[in-house]
Formats: C-alpha cells, structure tokens, sequence
C-alpha cells in the first residue's frame, strides 16, 4: 500500500493505492504532519488526472481503481460514473437506473460509503428538488465542485 498527499483547490487529497490500483481518495483542510511523494505509477497518474480535473482539462478518469462494498453499493458507484461531466442525477434517477425506483435513501447511504469521492462522481447526485443534499466530503465541496463542473462544462479541452 502506498499514499500520497495532493494539494487541491479543495485542501489536501491523500490518495491511497494497492496493487497498483487507487482505492480510497480523502479529504483534509490541512497538510497533515507526514508527507510523502508519489512512490507509484498509479498515484502519479492520478495525481495528474485530478490536477486536470482542477484545471477544466479533464471530465473523466481513465485510472485502475478497486473499491470494496457490498453488490448493491457496486451497482449504485458504477451508475454514478455515467453521469456526464457537468451535469445531475437525483438520488431517486439513480435508484431508477439501478433497478429499484423506491431505494433512493439507499442511493445516498452508498454514496457516503463510496471509497473515491470525485474520481467516482457522488457529487453530481442530488435532492429530487434539486437542493445539494448530503455528500460525505461536506456540502461546500459538493457545491465547488459542481460550480466548478458547470463553468468548465462547455469549454473545449
């Protein structure tokens, strides 16, 4: 298992791989005491996707990742990656999507168990009514980081 700690428009990201795949992505306001630099290929490369992903140049990720849950969080964490770049799901749409129209709540309850918060887009799930409801990395995230999804939406890269 190797980490390593990215500095973000949001705070600092540690970013954890095994078996040269990304498995868990953590937000901090501050630098924690220890520091390392990427001692993997994959953390590297996830380095940049998310330096990208900052910049406006990139709307999805190409990185090896494997996350642990359960079948019925899998199935929810694979409809979020199809959610287009700059766009919203309500956690109901999900619950749709994934076969199970009155599971909404259980939408959420997976998306706070989800491992890697923004390379698994959580974010761009909200209420029915459109309100930012709950997201594990805390609502202000939630709102930069769609804000930030809808500036760069219609630009080239």
């Amino acid at each position: 298992m190797s980490q390593f700690y990215l500095t973000t428009p949001l705070g600092w990201l540690l970013l954890t791989e095994s078996n040269q795949q990304l498995t868990e992505l953590q937000l901090f306001p501050t630098l924690p005491s220890v520091c390392c630099a990427p001692a993997s290929g994959v953390l590297r490369e996830a380095a940049q996707q998310l330096n990208e992903y900052f910049c406006g140049r990139r709307r999805t990720f190409t990185l090896p990742y494997a996350v642990t849950g359960t079948p019925w969080q899998k199935k929810v964490w694979q409809a979020l990656t199809e959610i287009p770049y700059g766009e919203t799901c309500s956690y109901r749409q999900i619950a749709e999507r994934v076969g199970n129209p009155n599971a909404a709540r259980a939408v959420g309850m997976a998306n706070k168990g989800n491992p890697l918060p923004i390379i698994i887009p959580c974010h761009r799930v909200i209420g029915t009514d459109g309100s930012l409801t709950g997201y594990a990395l805390g609502l202000p995230v939630k709102e930069h980081l769609l804000q930030m999804e809808q500036r760069y939406a219609h630009t080239c890269i």
